[in-house]
């Protein structure tokens, strides 16, 4: 088995953003020259999240809509330490900070719909996110490695 790694930056203009990855990490699959395994997307900030959904403009709004109500801007006890995004590390916790991916025939193996997202919820600020793919190149197997 082996391994490759690329990093992608973000400063999104808005506090909360939520922005569709999947060529990218397309492009990087491609780039890895694995053609069976898996990749692994993870926000590096406990402030953002990744996850796997349709890319349909009513649902985006949606899911933003559903965390502010499950995690709205308010008074966290985290705000006593300081800070003033209680509410995006909440959200970071419903939605998750990484996916991973099945790779087959050098390719994401995606459900029709599916679509890879960052989501940002505490933005306007450089943040970072690790894409890691895991599996086999063509020719190789278990045995050679």
């Amino acid at each position: 088995m082996v391994s490759y790694t690329e990093y992608l930056y973000f400063n999104t203009k808005q506090k909360r953003e939520y922005v569709n990855i999947t060529h990218e990490i397309e492009r990087i699959v491609s780039s890895s020259g694995i053609i069976e395994g898996m990749v692994l997307v993870s926000a590096m900030h406990i402030t953002a999240g990744v996850y796997v959904n349709d890319a349909e403009s009513g649902l985006i709004k949606d899911i933003d809509e559903w965390l502010q109500k499950l995690a709205p801007y308010a008074e966290y006890n985290h705000h006593k330490t300081g800070e003033t995004n209680g509410d995006a590390h909440l959200k970071n916790l419903l939605i998750g900070h990484q996916v991973i991916i099945p790779i087959t025939a050098g390719s994401l193996d995606l459900g029709q719909w599916q679509q890879i997202y960052y989501a940002e919820f505490d933005g306007q600020r450089r943040k970072r996110l690790i894409v890691k793919v895991m599996g086999e190149k063509e020719g190789e197997s278990d045995e050679e490695t």
